[in-house]
């Protein structure tokens, strides 16, 4: 009971490390272009990071990203020590990379932890290697989607406002900046809160195994108390802002003006909602990253700075492998303890 407990707890401090770390994703366009400030704009992403909790409850009805992720290891190999290690490796590895001002994915960091944990403690056959190798083709999925939304929505834009009167224009579009931040908002709390979710769902199963009073048979059974939690404590970790990576994103990949960001946002939160339907859990931090480089392509290729994306790119590619090898390690040095 004890241990469950301690996953709970560190699962939900990993969502709060999550807001802070990907805040930035939400409101790196909208500080930049200096439409809100960037404590205003921390207090807006949170409000609407929470409003997704009641669009996944009320409106689509279930929670099919946790899901998705609860299934990342074959259910009979789960155990508490290995889920503990992949959450003590997912918040490492996150503390890191916001400490270097990288903006890595906490969803791949989350699931790398998780099966790298596993992988030690049973080997290959405990992991679901379609979900994974499907999640990970999602590295270069979402950015792309991401980057040709963006592009198509800006040509469309600035063909619909070629007349329009550039400082109208301008005014107009920050205002359209608050919506555009709060889709987005929604697209992050839609997404990101449901992965912690379902390693909390994964934990409870696996207390359910062990006979604990508290487990459940399926993320069916989950009880409200634990969207609930999740949905706030990544609002709160996102008011706690993530100062370096909003720096990254808002200014490093390319310069961003209302007009840009409003599309940047909005192709970034179409993109989520796509993956929210095809329940595949996708990093936000992906996602916008290529919706800013596809706005800044349609001005000229040179207008990104690709020396600064490439750096992402590998970030990104590393952190399922290395967050997996950090779990495994870590799940070396508990499992004596534990097990």
């Amino acid at each position: 009971m004890e241990l469950l407990i301690i996953i709970i707890v560190l699962a939900l401090v990993f969502d709060y490390i999550n807001g802070f770390h990907d805040s930035a994703n939400s409101i790196a366009t909208i500080v930049s272009t200096k439409v809100l400030t960037p404590f205003q704009a921390v207090l807006w992403a949170a409000f609407f990071n929470f409003v997704a909790y009641f669009i996944a409850k009320h409106i689509i009805g279930g929670f099919g990203i946790a899901n998705t992720v609860s299934k990342t290891v074959i259910e009979e190999y789960i155990t508490l020590p290995i889920i503990l290690s992949g959450i003590i490796a997912a918040i490492l590895w996150n503390l890191i990379t916001w400490k270097k001002g990288i903006p890595s994915s906490s969803s791949h960091t989350l699931i790398g932890g998780f099966a790298g944990a596993a992988i030690m403690a049973c080997g290959f056959k405990a992991i679901h290697a379609g979900i994974i190798l499907k999640i990970a083709a999602f590295i270069f999925l979402a950015p792309l989607i991401g980057m040709v939304i963006a592009l198509g929505f800006t040509l469309a834009v600035l063909y619909a406002c070629r007349k329009a009167h550039p400082h109208r224009a301008e005014v107009w579009f920050k205002h359209l900046q608050l919506v555009s931040s709060a889709l987005f908002s929604i697209g992050h709390g839609l997404n990101d809160s449901q992965k912690v979710m379902g390693i909390i769902a994964a934990a409870m199963i696996s207390a359910h195994g062990m006979g604990l009073d508290i487990g459940i048979t399926s993320i069916n059974d989950m009880p409200g108390w634990i969207p609930l939690s999740c949905f706030t404590a990544i609002s709160l970790g996102t008011m706690s802002g993530g100062w370096k990576i909003v720096k990254t994103m808002g200014t490093k990949i390319t310069k961003v003006t209302p007009l840009e960001g409003v599309v940047a946002e909005t192709a970034g939160a179409f993109t989520l909602y796509i993956t929210e339907i095809l329940k595949i859990p996708v990093s936000t931090t992906h996602t916008i990253t290529g919706a800013i480089i596809g706005v800044g392509a349609t001005k000229r290729l040179s207008a990104v700075r690709w020396g600064i994306t490439r750096s992402l790119m590998v970030a990104w590619i590393l952190t399922i492998p290395v967050s997996g090898l950090l779990a495994a390690l870590i799940y070396l040095v508990l499992s004596p303890v534990l097990v």
